[in-house]
């Protein structure tokens, strides 16, 4: 029998290696972060209660669900590299991740906020246009920002009209508590202390942009292609946890909102000003709206404004975002970003 030379077998071995990709990047435990808001405190429950424990095992996998305190920093961490998956907004997700070159994909699109995030000012009766000469206290190029803009837009002012001073969220509460600030944009349970200042008026609010600022659990694309697995149990643990909150376990919420820092009645409060998708075709028939698309058209938009899509961004359509149905928005040589329906309509089918 002639043999063959080892050297040619290794080389051989490394080309049959590099044709199947996804062979090498399969892995067997995943680590998923997320931080403090009220659209992400089932992640918490899942977590606690072994729901996420049971889904990975039926699938053969192991998920680790961390909690992070710092809310850019946990995107920051995922962008990185070190974690498979982690909550964050739409426009987040646009324009840290995916405006650095990780391909995301929005696995599960939860809620959105329908009143969570509101801008207040000092004052009784006061109205959006008295915005106009006054210097304006949020997160700077956050989704507080975005809102703003947005409101603005339906006062007809624009930001030139205000001051936007940059404050860290943990710090909204105290500084609207002196006498200097009279206006500040926040999201709960923050935005909850500040509405119950004395006399003070929210302006606006995200229920009157409904859909829009929008709540994702991300995970790395790649990572998703090479490992469904990972797609599977996720999905299937959080609509097992939407289902025990719409029948009302109140042991569940309680522990919510204990780990939110609240009581059930004031984690009840944020969930009426969180719209929750409940089942998969819901959430399905929400990211396969045209006013999905349309809303990312308009954070590309403001995020390019902005200066967020990454240095030498000629136009909000450098990157390309995917939706449902072969739609994108952007350049789809550079898609980014993905709306993915493919696990929703699993779970909405009953085949996870």
């Amino acid at each position: 029998m002639k043999k063959v030379p080892l050297s040619r077998v290794i080389i051989m071995s490394l080309v049959l290696l590099a044709s199947f990709p996804s062979f090498a990047a399969v892995k067997k435990e995943f680590n998923i972060c997320w931080t403090i808001y009220a659209g992400w405190m089932p992640w918490s429950t899942i977590s606690n209660e072994k729901i996420i424990d049971k889904w990975a095992s039926k699938y053969g996998i192991k998920i680790n669900i961390v909690q992070l305190n710092d809310y850019i920093e946990s995107i920051n961490q995922y962008t990185a590299g070190q974690f498979d998956g982690c909550t964050m907004t739409n426009m987040d997700a646009l324009t840290i991740p995916a405006a650095g070159g990780v391909d995301s994909t929005a696995l599960i699109t939860g809620s959105y906020s329908d009143g969570n995030d509101g801008v207040v000012l000092k004052g009784v009766d006061k109205k959006l246009s008295d915005l106009k000469g006054m210097r304006v206290y949020l997160p700077e190029l956050s989704v507080s920002h975005y809102l703003l803009v947005r409101g603005l837009e339906k006062a007809g002012l624009q930001e030139k009209d205000i001051n936007v001073v940059n404050t860290s969220d943990a710090d909204l509460v105290s500084a609207f508590g002196t006498r200097n600030v009279q206006a500040v944009v926040a999201w709960n349970p923050q935005l909850s202390a500040i509405k119950m200042t004395p006399q003070s008026t929210e302006v606006f609010s995200s229920s009157q942009v409904p859909g829009e600022l929008i709540d994702l659990m991300v995970v790395n694309t790649q990572t998703l292609k090479d490992n469904p697995a990972l797609g599977k149990a996720l999905t299937g643990a959080w609509f097992e946890m939407m289902a025990k909150i719409q029948d009302g376990d109140h042991q569940a919420l309680s522990a919510m909102a204990v780990d939110s820092g609240t009581d059930l009645a004031g984690y009840q409060a944020q969930l009426k000003t969180t719209h929750l998708f409940w089942t998969p075709a819901e959430s399905l028939a929400f990211v396969s709206s045209h006013e999905l698309t349309n809303t990312m058209r308009r954070v590309a938009q403001f995020s390019f404004d902005k200066g967020l899509l990454g240095n030498g961004a000629q136009s909000a359509d450098v990157i390309g975002i995917r939706f449902p149905g072969n739609v994108t928005v952007g350049d789809a040589d550079n898609s980014k970003l993905r709306f993915d329906d493919s696990y929703l309509k699993m779970a909405a089918a009953g085949q996870l």
